[in-house]
């Protein structure tokens, strides 16, 4: 069911499969229970890369405090949902020119990537007008264990290296920049609270010292998001209590650094992964060599990370199930492929599922993030899915 929905019905509704649906109830829950354990310790932020798709985005925007975008077709989506500007921030590491112009002549913050990113749009600036709101992403000497992928820390693509942070301040305030703030961000899809508690330990710490060297006030201290969902067997939810009881700590710690900072919290597959479904329709089913494959009008191309080839080190599978037959007993162990000819598409290897014939529809869960826009839908040239909202 999807809100409320049958998804055989829901299939016959949308017309096509693949297709993508997203549960507007499960999105609004995600949101109520952030709500719940952070109050007014942090505001909302969506990070519209998990998930553009502008009617969900529309849906999100009036629920969460801002909207983060990583483009300029993102910031076009997020201005179009009527979020207000001054609570729309653009990250990147490759801004281009048109991209900054979008984003100075909208009013939103911009952070800074680099010191010829500031260059740039001081520039623009100057030749057209605009009073730049500017935050500077800030790459930490410190990462967030255990994060399925890493972005701080290191040598980074992304943002300033904290020691070249005072440097650049100088540079925002003598150009006559509206210098907004830090974004410190420094890993995704991480389960473990205790990580994640450390990490806000050492951004509040950092961004305290940050403060202090560049004789600043913060408007806003964007502490990014990094929690994660539940993929495979054997991973359980992130427990959201320590992590605020630790964020009303810091808070209280640094009540004099931050008393007037907006805290931001940045999520995006934490807001919408576990709402959405990716489902295919069975084309045929053929035996090899002892094995069954079951094949299906869905592959990488339209979901590149349920394949295993989005990250993955070693290939695990999504939850799947047949989707009219929920309530049936796994009878057989199959392997679920596409239409594709390459091996790498795969959804599922050696499942075991009720008994599947030709036209039943497969589910595959936990698709709401990174699935329709961060896969190569052209490849094979293939028909692309659809999405709906539920």
């Amino acid at each position: 069911m999807i809100n409320g929905v049958a998804i055989t019905q829901l299939a016959q509704r949308v017309g096509q499969t693949p297709f993508y649906a997203y549960d507007r109830s499960v999105i609004r829950q995600n949101i109520e229970q952030l709500r719940q354990h952070f109050g007014d310790l942090a505001h909302l932020h969506y990070a519209i890369k998990a998930n553009p798709m502008p009617a969900l985005v529309d849906f999100i925007a009036p629920l969460v405090d801002g909207l983060d975008v990583a483009s300029g077709r993102e910031l076009t989506v997020a201005l179009n949902s009527g979020a207000p500007t001054h609570q729309i921030s653009f990250a990147g590491p490759g801004k281009n020119e048109t991209e900054l112009l979008m984003a100075l002549a909208s009013g939103i913050t911009i952070n800074i990537e680099s010191e010829r990113e500031l260059e740039r749009i001081i520039d623009l600036s100057q030749q057209q007008g605009y009073l730049g709101n500017v935050a500077v992403r800030v790459n930490p000497d410190f990462e967030l264990k255990t994060s399925g992928m890493k972005m701080g820390g290191g040598a980074q693509q992304f943002g300033i290296d904290a020691d070249r942070v005072p440097a650049v301040v100088q540079k925002i305030l003598a150009a006559g920049m509206n210098f907004q703030g830090f974004h410190i961000f420094t890993g995704s899809q991480n389960l473990n609270a205790n990580a994640i508690c450390e990490a806000h330990n050492n951004i509040y710490q950092l961004a305290s010292e940050l403060k202090k060297q560049c004789d600043v006030e913060i408007a806003r201290l964007n502490i990014g998001g990094g929690l994660g969902i539940p993929y495979f067997p054997g991973e359980t939810p992130i427990e959201l209590a320590p992590i605020a009881e630790n964020l009303k700590q810091l808070q209280a710690q640094y009540q004099y650094d931050f008393e007037n900072t907006e805290i931001v919290l940045e999520l995006g597959r934490y807001l919408v992964g576990n709402a959405g479904v990716f489902i295919s329709s069975v084309l045929d089913i053929k035996e090899s060599r002892g094995e069954t494959f079951v094949v299906v009008d869905g592959g990488l191309h339209h979901h590149l990370a349920a394949s295993g080839n989005f990250g993955q080190v070693i290939r695990k599978n999504y939850p799947l199930a047949v989707a009219n037959k929920v309530d049936c007993k796994p009878e057989n162990t199959v392997n679920i492929v596409g239409p594709l000819c390459t091996p790498l598409d795969l959804l599922g290897n050696k499942v075991e599922l009720p008994q599947i014939e030709v036209n039943d529809l497969i589910v595959v869960y936990q698709s709401g993030a990174y699935g329709y826009t961060a896969s190569p839908r052209d490849f094979l040239s293939h028909p692309a899915p659809v999405e709906v909202l539920v």
